[in-house]
């Protein structure tokens, strides 16, 4: 059965998001080119009905897509430097990180405008929200902490200015907590750390941490496998995919992908893993007869070799895109709801 998948590259260089049509296992084909503002960053994120958004670094702005026509819609102005983003549940309010600002903002999606700031730590990053839309974790770069934004006020009152921090989550100062996510229980979040070489685990109950030695910097970007028993992480400067056990914590094996991977995303139908190599140089693939050239995702077929042990070579195969990918995404049309399903055959017939 054909599938009506998206996947959404964010490419820095050119200041656009590359378009990847998927419409079965290893049938991808670009589509389209968006034009953004300037030094796009962060993953493109989606409401339900459609609407996506991406930060343009260098303008102090974030771009509105939409998924179905794919366009830019408008650009909302934000803080200085926004370069992470969530979108609360419900789909009404987007926090976005402001990197140069030290604050997040928050964005009312009806009204399409900024209506708060919050203050933060120095040099705020990527972030992630808790499935329930009460909590907020985000990683703060330059002071070396996630900080824990109590969201209550925002999503059942709808009071922007009643948000407060939580907590601060020491990580280290010199570890610079770059991105995270939550494990799909909701139990705890792992942090990628861009000069440290390790993972920062924390217990959501009980605001601890613990550390996972991946034996490099350069972290970058975290995922879950479907099943939920594994997180992968991206680690830049060794262009590898590293596999944590999420039990015991514990580094089961690592896959090569493209040079300087920075943006991961799985697709939990097929089990495919799609990573964004940010470098500008080629290298060669461990993989046969496979060159991992610059500006391409890494399609990795996560279900063709163990992840528990380190035994076998994954399938893996390039898609070109933008220059300088540093984020993906996907979005699948056929959750949108029935009228906007109309008025995607209404834009492909025209």
């Amino acid at each position: 059965m054909a599938r009506n998948i998206q996947l959404f590259s964010t490419d820095t260089d050119d200041g656009t998001v590359s378009v990847i049509a998927k419409t079965g296992r290893g049938e991808h084909r670009r589509v389209e080119t968006i034009r953004v503002g300037n030094a796009p960053r962060g993953g493109v994120k989606f409401t339900k009905d459609g609407r996506g958004f991406v930060c343009n670094t260098s303008q102090n702005t974030i771009s509105e897509l939409d998924a179905v026509a794919l366009t830019e819609v408008r650009r909302i102005e934000v803080g200085h430097g926004p370069r992470g983003m969530a979108i609360v549940p419900g789909g009404r309010y987007l926090l976005v990180s402001n990197s140069g600002s030290n604050s997040v903002s928050v964005v009312d999606l009806e009204l399409n405008v900024e209506i708060h700031q919050v203050p933060i730590g120095r040099d705020p990053r990527h972030m992630g929200i808790t499935s329930d839309g009460r909590t907020a974790y985000v990683c703060v770069w330059g002071d070396g902490h996630v900080s824990k934004l109590d969201l209550t006020a925002l999503t059942e009152g709808g009071d922007a200015a009643g948000i407060t921090e939580a907590a601060q989550i020491d990580v280290d100062a010199s570890a610079h907590p770059y991105s995270l996510a939550i494990s799909p229980c909701g139990s705890r979040v792992f942090v990628a750390n861009t000069q440290a070489p390790y993972v920062t685990v924390i217990d959501t109950a009980t605001d601890r941490s613990q550390r996972v030695d991946v034996g490099f910097i350069g972290g970058r970007a975290i995922a879950f496998t479907p099943d939920g028993r594994h997180a992968l992480v991206t680690v830049e400067t060794v262009s590898r995919i590293y596999v944590i056990d999420v039990t015991s914590l514990v580094v089961t094996r690592h896959i090569p992908v493209g040079a300087g991977p920075r943006g991961l995303v799985v697709d939990a139908q097929d089990d495919t893993a799609y990573v964004t190599n940010f470098s500008r140089a080629t290298v060669m693939s461990v993989t046969p007869d496979l060159d991992y050239d610059p500006n391409t995702l890494t399609v990795i077929d996560l279900g063709s070799a163990p992840l528990d042990r380190d035994e076998g070579t994954f399938v893996a195969e390039p898609v070109y895109v933008g220059f300088g990918p540093c984020s993906v995404t996907m979005f699948d049309l056929d959750t949108l709801p029935a009228e906007e399903r109309q008025r995607r055959a209404s834009h492909i017939d025209a």
